[in-house]
C-alpha cells in the first residue's frame, strides 16, 4: 500500500516522470499485476528485476558463514533485503538519469536508515525523497483514505490489520494489532509454517553438506543458493520451525513488537553451527563469537556497505576456509535438533575425547595445567588471609 500511494504522491507533488522498481527476492507475489498496478498508477516505466539468487548468494549466505543473528532471536530477512534493493535501484537511476530516489520506509522504522545509507554508500550525489518524512499523512488509516480517493487497490482489510514483508528468507509481521506486546498472534496469520500442534506427527531426517561455509546440498542432492533455501523452507515450515515472537530495539531507538518466519533460515544456521563445532579451531570460533553481535548490528542497522563491514566479512570469511562437512538433523514439531556431524578434516579426534585408557593423552599432564591457571587464584586467596 505504501508504495502504491507514494507513486501517485510523488507524481502530484513534483510534477515529473516517476519511474517504478520491485525486486523479486522470492516473495510470493504476482509480479504482472505489480507492473499493471504500477502504470496504472501513474508510472511511466516499471522494472522488474529477479535478484533471488543474488539474494542469497551474496547476501544471506555471507550472513549465515557470520552466524549473525541480532539480539538473538532475528535472522535478519528485512535487513539484509534492503541494501541489495537500494543498490539496483541506484543502477536503474543511473541508466535512466533520474536525479532523485525515493523509498516506502516510514519514518519511525529501520529500512528508512537501511535505503539511504546504502544510497549515499553507492550514489551520493542522488537526491534522496523520503515521502513519510515529507507528506501530511500520519497513519497507514491516512494511506487508506487516500488510496480510496485516487482508486488505488490496497491489500489492507479489517481481517488482515497488519504490516508483511515476505523474502526468500523470511516473512515478517508487524503494525496494527500486533503492537500490543502481550497478544498472541492470530492463528491464521502466518504463510511459511504451520503451527507445532498441526505439524508433521513423524520427525523428518536430513544431511546438509557445506563448503568453506556455504550450504551445496541436501540429502546428497546439490542445488544453487535459491533453490536449496527455498527446499528447506518447504521442509521447515512442514515442521513448524522458524517462528519468533520478539520486541527488538530499532536503531532509531524505540522498541517495535515483530513476528518472524525464517524456516530455511534456521535450520541451516543450525547445521552451520554443527559442521563448525568439528571443522573450527577453538580461539578462531571464540573470536569469531565475539563479532556476531557487531556483524549483526551492522547489518540490521544498515551498514552492508560501509567499510568496516568489509573487513568484518573478510575476517568471518577468512574463518571459514575449512568449514566443509555434513551436519545430519532430526526436524521434529518446531525443533531442529542436530544428530550428526562430520568432516574430512575434523578438529575432534576421538582418541583424544575416549574415556577410554588411550596413549595419545596423558591424564598426569592435567595437573600442572591447572596448578598453573589456578596460581593467580591462590595467590589471591593468600593475600586476602593476610
Amino acid at each position: 500500500m505504501d508504495t502504491s500511494v507514494i507513486l501517485k504522491w510523488l507524481q502530484e507533488t513534483y510534477q515529473c516522470p516517476i519511474i517504478a522498481f520491485a525486486a523479486n527476492l522470492g516473495q510470493e507475489e504476482n509480479l504482472d499485476e505489480i507492473e499493471d498496478k504500477a502504470l496504472q498508477t501513474g508510472a511511466v516505466k516499471v522494472y522488474l528485476d529477479d535478484l533471488v539468487e543474488e539474494f542469497v548468494g551474496d547476501y544471506v549466505f555471507p550472513a549465515l558463514r557470520a552466524n549473525a543473528i541480532y539480539e538473538s532471536q532475528y535472522l535478519l530477512g528485512t535487513s539484509l533485503a534492503r541494501p541489495l534493493i537500494a543498490k539496483r535501484q541506484v543502477e536503474i537511476a543511473r541508466q535512466e538519469e533520474a536525479t532523485a530516489v525515493s523509498h516506502g520506509a516510514t519514518g519511525k522504522g529501520n529500512d528508512q536508515v537501511r535505503f539511504e545509507l546504502s544510497y549515499q554508500a553507492l550514489a551520493p550525489e542522488l537526491k534522496i525523497i523520503a515521502p513519510w518524512r515529507l507528506w501530511p499523512f500520519r497513519s497507514r488509516s491516512d494511506l487508506v483514505e487516500y488510496a480510496r480517493r485516487h482508486g488505488i487497490a490496497v491489500p489492507v482489510t479489517p481481517e488482515k490489520p497488519y504490516s508483511i514483508d515476505q523474502n526468500l528468507l523470511h516473512t515478517s509481521y508487524e503494525g496494527g494489532i500486533l503492537e500490543d506486546p502481550w497478544a498472541e498472534p492470530p492463528a491464521g496469520m502466518f504463510l511459511l509454517t504451520k503451527a507445532p500442534e498441526d505439524a508433521l506427527d513423524q520427525p523428518q531426517y536430513l544431511e546438509i553438506d557445506f563448503e568453506a561455509g556455504n550450504p551445496v546440498a541436501v540429502d546428497g542432492v546439490r542445488f544453487t543458493p535459491a533453490p536449496l533455501l527455498a527446499h528447506l523452507n518447504r521442509l521447515g515450515g512442514e515442521h513448524a520451525i522458524g517462528r519468533v515472537d520478539l520486541v527488538e530495539n530499532r536503531y532509531v531507538g524505540m522498541k517495535s513488537r515483530g513476528v518472524y518466519e525464517t524456516p530455511g533460515g534456521t535450520i541451516l544456521r543450525v547445521a552451520h553451527l554443527a559442521v563448525e563445532s568439528i571443522t573450527l579451531d577453538r580461539e578462531v570460533m571464540h573470536l569469531r563469537d565475539s563479532l556476531v553481535p557487531r556483524y549483526a548490528e551492522l547489518v540490521y542497522y544498515g551498514y552492508w556497505f560501509s567499510p568496516e563491514m568489509r573487513v568484518l566479512q573478510k575476517l568471518i570469511d577468512e574463518t571459514q576456509v575449512e568449514v566443509t562437512g555434513t551436519a545430519r538433523l532430526k526436524l521434529y514439531k518446531g525443533n531442529v535438533m542436530v544428530v550428526g556431524r562430520k568432516a574430512e578434516k575434523s578438529l575432534y579426534r576421538p582418541e583424544l575425547a575416549t574415556f577410554e585408557e588411550g596413549e595419545a593423552y596423558q591424564q598426569s599432564d592435567a595437573t600442572g595445567f591447572i596448578r598453573l591457571n589456578a596460581l593467580r587464584l591462590k595467590i589471591r586467596a593468600l593475600l586476602n588471609r593476610w
